[in-house]
């Protein structure tokens, strides 16, 4: 009997025993007006990636970014951390064009799926130039599948993704007066 509360004791200090401590950690929470989503880092997958999200959440880089780019049926963009409102201090540009401070990261192709709820980084052209941007899939996005990296999954709060305002199908979905990330910290 010993033994079995050592055991027990030892799972929980390295977070086996109970799946939530473990990946508290390897997760990014978005505060959004409507409600929180939690979504879980495929740090496996793809570790860069999800270390630079994290390492954006904590310097508070995604706080009041907008969803630039929301798609119907397809997915909502944002991430774009060097645009802002005139008010905020930034010089406009056009959103969706921009990045971090950070270098652009290799890409870390995988075979996992863009499902609803997955979360893939933005890149250009370039496989290698996703830095800061990432999108949420409002449902399956085959044609994505080994092209993007998958770099999460929502796990929580999906319903408040459903909630964002949509953009213009007519300017590939560039947003007016866009919902924002309130803000987006590890953890969660």
């Amino acid at each position: 009997m010993q033994f079995f509360r050592l055991a027990a004791t030892a799972l929980m200090c390295l977070g086996l025993a109970f799946p939530s401590l473990a990946s508290a950690a390897e997760r990014l929470t978005i505060k959004l007006k409507t409600g929180d989503v939690v979504i879980e880092l495929a740090e496996d997958v793809a570790p860069a990636h999800a270390a630079r999200l994290k390492a954006l959440a904590e310097a508070g880089e995604y706080d009041n970014v907008a969803f630039h780019r929301v798609i119907e049926g397809f997915m909502a963009q944002t991430g774009d951390v060097q645009f802002g409102d005139m008010e905020d201090g930034f010089t406009p540009r056009r959103a969706g064009t921009g990045g971090s401070d950070m270098p652009d990261l290799q890409a870390e192709f995988s075979d996992k799926p863009f499902l609803r709820g997955t979360v893939g980084m933005a890149r250009s052209q370039n496989p290698n130039s996703a830095n800061s941007q990432f999108f949420i899939m409002f449902d399956e996005g085959p044609f994505l599948n080994g092209q993007y990296t998958v770099v999460g999954q929502v796990v929580e709060g999906m319903e408040y993704v459903d909630q964002i305002k949509r953009g213009d199908p007519n300017t590939n979905g560039a947003v007016d007066n866009p919902d924002r990330m309130i803000s987006v910290r590890a953890g969660g």
